[in-house]
């Protein structure tokens, strides 16, 4: 009979992060002190937007993504809404347009220009209005271009899609209404805490304030799947495209930060019980969830940590490997994934952390050998 070990060995020999010098940080950024739990940032090949603290309504910054160094005070900023800016998305096929949703009870989508905000950018491109109270999650679909989804406070028409490339600057009528209250008047079911898309955009993964875990078809808005677990209060939810997964992060009975690792495929009517689960820790800050499908790790940062957790993950036994975690005196305020292109030899990604107790952005570059 032939031995085996009950523990599984990484490929990667080496995981370590490696934080940038002052000069190639963003640094005097006025971060927002809102206490949404959103990223506050958002970036792509061309750009870094960041949401920043301003009063009598709500604005974003716009910086070039090698335009690093000290930040001008003064510098131009995309301030077109009336009320605080919660999130921003850049969209995937195009990387001049960006999309924010703000409490005004607005979504609005803008242009930047080739080289950036050279001046104050009040006009948006286009104004979406059909939400009665805050808007505080906006989505771009993985593969059909010009579709956002948004999320609000409402209680009314919680969850919309919205096709942007409609006529006119201002829109008022969403394509589809994906998610609304039917039996209660303020259902908790409705509003939601994050969302996330699979990698074709058929189905869609949400948590909400009553703390479950539901896989929607966003076409016609049927709640296909609701994780049913007492042990796991899900707080945010991440597609794992390429294993065919859902990972939540949320907190335990006894209010220990968990990850719990979900196949939809496997439970066709529900979500009773888990693949994996692990209780991290007992701090109370969220844990943004970020999946990196070319390596298969998963990064795990809190809001007001200061360190970040890498992760394996694989479709065998025991699912999720811990590799390590980059530590940090600076607790994080926002939190985005960039690609970066590999050279001959490591698969380098450049992990954007916002520090909250200083105005400055910071670069990790994350090495995979």
């Amino acid at each position: 009979m032939s031995w085996r070990s009950s523990f599984r060995c990484s490929k990667f020999r080496h995981v370590f992060g490696k934080p940038a010098t002052k000069e190639h940080s963003y640094d005097g950024m006025p971060i927002t002190s809102s206490v949404h739990d959103n990223h506050y940032c958002s970036a792509n090949p061309c750009f870094i937007a960041v949401v920043t603290e301003c009063t009598g309504g709500g604005s974003f910054l716009v910086l070039p993504i090698h335009h690093t160094g000290r930040v001008d005070p003064q510098h131009p900023r995309v301030c077109g809404h009336s009320g605080s800016v919660l999130d921003v998305k850049w969209n995937p096929f195009d990387d001049y347009c960006i999309a924010s949703c703000s409490e005004d009870c607005t979504v609005k989508i803008w242009e930047i220009p080739l080289y950036g905000v050279q001046k104050n950018l009040t006009k948006a491109k286009k104004t979406l209005i059909s939400h009665s109270r805050r808007v505080g999650l906006i989505e771009w679909h993985p593969t059909a271009e010009n579709l956002l989804l948004s999320a609000a406070y409402d209680y009314k028409v919680s969850v919309l899609l919205w096709d942007v490339s409609q006529p006119g600057a201002v829109i008022r009528y969403p394509v589809r209404v994906v998610l609304m209250p039917v039996h209660h008047r303020y259902p908790s079911e409705t509003l939601l805490l994050s969302v996330s898309f699979n990698s074709d955009g058929s189905r869609l993964a949400v948590t909400s304030k009553d703390r479950h875990v539901r896989v929607l078809d966003p076409r016609s808005g049927k709640i296909l799947q609701v994780s049913s677990s007492k042990s796991h209060k899900a707080n945010k939810v991440l597609y794992i495209r390429g294993l065919k997964m859902l990972l939540s992060t949320g907190s335990s009975p006894w209010n220990h930060r968990q990850i719990v690792l979900w196949d939809p495929q496997y439970f066709l009517d529900d979500l009773s019980e888990p693949l994996y689960e692990e209780d991290l820790d007992g701090s109370a800050g969220v844990l943004f969830p970020f999946y990196d499908p070319d390596t298969h790790m998963l990064y795990l940062a809190g809001k007001g940590d200061g360190n970040i957790r890498y992760y394996e993950l694989s479709t065998e036994k025991p699912y999720i490997s811990y590799l390590t975690e980059y530590r940090s005196l600076l607790p994080q305020k926002g939190l985005v994934l960039v690609k970066q292109t590999p050279n001959a030899c490591q698969h380098a990604k450049s992990f954007w952390a916002i520090s909250c107790s200083q105005l400055c952005g910071s670069c990790l570059d994350f090495f995979v050998l």
